[in-house]
């Protein structure tokens, strides 16, 4: 009993408490909008795959990314989408690749990789080519990148 204190929320009694949807704007799209723009999107990156445009492909899926609580299901085909164009990138163009990017779209993609870290077992899905990238994103956009990385709010 002398633990139960802790499990009192007590910011429900403070007006002044900053909720998450109060730090950024959400996403003005409608959550059924944003999945089918996923589902399009990843459409475009396998034909841009198969004509070997991979540039292309990491503007189309990182451009306007799926942010905010509701829509879950397109930051999971997003992800996905990535995690299938770093895996058939040779670690040769990779420079040139980032090179290519904008630093708001190298942006994105830093956060992306941490999400591809986040997750439960990722060591066994990509850790050597998330690793890589991130080094070589590293050397091209530089050490802010990171940090507006996790100053961001907006998770993606």
């Amino acid at each position: 009993m002398a633990s139960a204190f802790r499990k009192i929320d007590i910011d429900i009694y403070d007006e002044d408490v900053l909720h998450e949807e109060e730090l950024y704007e959400a996403d003005p799209r409608d959550p059924s909008e944003v999945l089918e723009d996923a589902k399009q999107r990843q459409g475009m990156v396998r034909g841009m795959l198969s004509k070997n445009d991979i540039p292309g492909a990491l503007t189309v899926i990182l451009d306007n990314a799926p942010y905010g609580p509701t829509v879950d299901e397109a930051k999971e085909i997003t992800l996905q989408s990535l995690l299938t164009i770093l895996n058939t990138t040779k670690a040769a163009e990779i420079p040139g690749v980032l090179k290519a990017l904008s630093p708001d779209t190298q942006d994105t993609l830093m956060k992306y990789l941490y999400k591809g870290m986040a997750m439960p077992g990722w060591a066994d899905i990509s850790a050597s080519v998330l690793l890589g990238w991130h080094e070589k994103l590293t050397e091209v956009a530089g050490v802010g990148c990171i940090v507006r990385t996790m100053t961001d709010r907006r998770r993606v």
